[in-house]
């Protein structure tokens, strides 16, 4: 089977980790995974600020990229929830269908659960609003990270309340933004886990942003970096 990563500008940008993370998963996998050149942003900060019209040539553009694939995979839930929910709004209809985010992919179209990973670490996960809302993981993320070697799942108190990032809303409503941060962070904290984990780099960038500057142990990681890691070549 060979898919496309979208790997999205967070990620890019920020998190490279995670895609290359992304892409040693599937590989172990038996999947073959290109890298469209051609792809940048997927329009979403641009369509969720109301810029309707500068978002329309960045969705033409993703779509040209991702064009004869079968499956496009993203460790994003933000990205694949705007894919899929907005592109039909501009008339791409081709794309959203072929669209999965990370944990999605693994569970509906391999059909996996064990994926061979290693982790002996205390995990709690933070299902982020697009992946619980929009696009309905449900429990995927966490039959997957029951299923780590080693791996310690500790429910998060109060998981489904938005962590506050919200892309420009954190921007906006900077205040609004830290606060809601500091209640994930406060309930993340009380498990006792040594790592909050979640699909998706924006939100983990928020929240392990506040864990810095309070001194907190607890770190923030994608879950595509735990279920890449093995015994072999463990991550921590």
């Amino acid at each position: 089977m060979r898919v496309a990563l979208f790997v999205t500008c967070v990620n890019d940008a920020v998190y490279p980790a995670t895609g290359i993370a992304t892409v040693r998963l599937l590989e172990r996998l038996g999947v073959e995974v290109d890298f469209p050149a051609a792809q940048t942003c997927c329009g979403q900060p641009q369509f969720n600020t109301g810029y309707r019209r500068e978002t329309e040539p960045l969705v033409r553009r993703t779509t040209r990229a991702f064009e004869g694939y079968e499956y496009v995979v993203t460790p994003s839930g933000s990205c694949a929830a705007m894919v899929r929910e907005h592109y039909p709004k501009f008339g791409e209809t081709t794309l959203p269908s072929r669209t999965y985010e990370l944990t999605e992919f693994l569970s509906d179209v391999l059909g996996v659960t064990d994926v061979g990973a290693y982790f002996p670490h205390t995990v709690t996960y933070h299902p982020s609003c697009h992946g619980l809302r929009a696009l309905g993981l449900g429990e995927r993320p966490l039959k997957l990270l029951g299923a780590v070697k080693g791996l310690e799942l500790r429910e998060l108190p109060g998981a489904e309340e938005c962590c506050g990032f919200g892309g420009t809303f954190a921007v906006k409503n900077a205040e609004v933004s830290a606060a809601m941060g500091q209640d994930k962070v406060r309930n993340a904290a009380s498990t006792g886990a040594d790592v909050l984990c979640g699909a998706d780099n924006s939100c983990l960038m928020h929240i392990g942003g506040i864990l810095r500057r309070q001194d907190e142990p607890l770190r923030a990681l994608h879950i595509a970096d735990i279920l890449a890691s093995t015994e072999e070549e463990p991550l921590l």
